[in-house]
């Protein structure tokens, strides 16, 4: 270990990193503030790579608990935490890996009367969903407080992740030409988006836990601006089961 980092826990953490950032770069990821949404599957992994490379500060985001199914795929779950709320489980968690994370916590439903509120002052706003009317509000919140938005869905063995940027040519409801494109969420609006999303889908594990480890690093290439982001109309998509099928395409 580079004798600089000796006698500093968030530097010795960070240290096997210190290759491919300089130092005020990844302070600039020390001090920087990412909003999770949803603290299952992707979400789980999301958080727990961002709080390994050094995050400054975490709000984590979920309104569920843990149960025995969640156990093929979400990485913060063990038999233990069944029952117990996800996010106040991800936030301890975060405790474990790096004591030099700020983290909050909420056990909330996501909409329009707290959104403001939970992603108030971030630097970036993860998607770690599981359906398109939150999105659709999350989505909108960011791009209208400026804040970088990075989307990630599944299904099955299918993964998709892009970046929303505040300027960017196209919105989270443009780039998937959502119903609600362009108009007020009403209820009847509502109504329409929460049908898109319907059911409970197929995962496997790999699936969320990859998504979570390539959102996490769009934040770290966002703040840090170290690489090449996969900004929207760009989008990387993937299916496990088909040998080279990772590839970016613009929609």
């Amino acid at each position: 270990m580079p004798t600089r980092y000796i006698g500093d826990g968030y530097w010795e953490i960070a240290s096997r990193q210190m290759s491919i950032v300089t130092r005020s770069e990844q302070q600039r990821f020390k001090d920087a503030k990412i909003t999770v949404i949803g603290c299952g599957g992707i979400g789980g992994q999301t958080i727990e790579m961002l709080a390994r490379m050094g995050i400054g500060e975490l709000v984590l985001v979920d309104e569920d608990a843990f149960d025995i199914s969640n156990l093929n795929r979400q990485t913060l779950a063990t038999l233990s935490d069944v029952g117990l709320d996800k996010s106040a489980v991800a936030k301890d968690k975060v405790r474990l890996i790096n004591p030099y994370v700020k983290v909050t916590s909420f056990n909330e439903h996501v909409d329009e009367t707290n959104i403001d509120k939970i992603i108030s002052d971030s630097d970036i706003v993860i998607d770690a969903l599981d359906n398109v009317l939150t999105r659709v509000i999350v989505s909108r919140k960011a791009k209208e407080k400026e804040i970088p938005y990075i989307h990630g869905a599944i299904h099955g063995t299918l993964g998709q992740l892009t970046v929303f940027l505040p300027d960017g040519e196209k919105t989270y409801e443009e780039m998937f030409n959502l119903p609600s494109k362009g108009k007020e969420l009403t209820p009847e609006v509502f109504e329409v988006l929460s049908k898109v999303t319907s059911g409970v889908p197929p995962v496997i594990g790999p699936t969320p836990n990859l998504i979570g480890c390539l959102e996490a690093i769009e934040a770290f290439k966002i703040i840090t601006g170290v690489g090449e982001v996969t900004v929207a109309p760009k989008i990387l998509t993937f299916d496990l089961l088909n040998l080279g099928s990772f590839s970016i395409e613009e929609i």
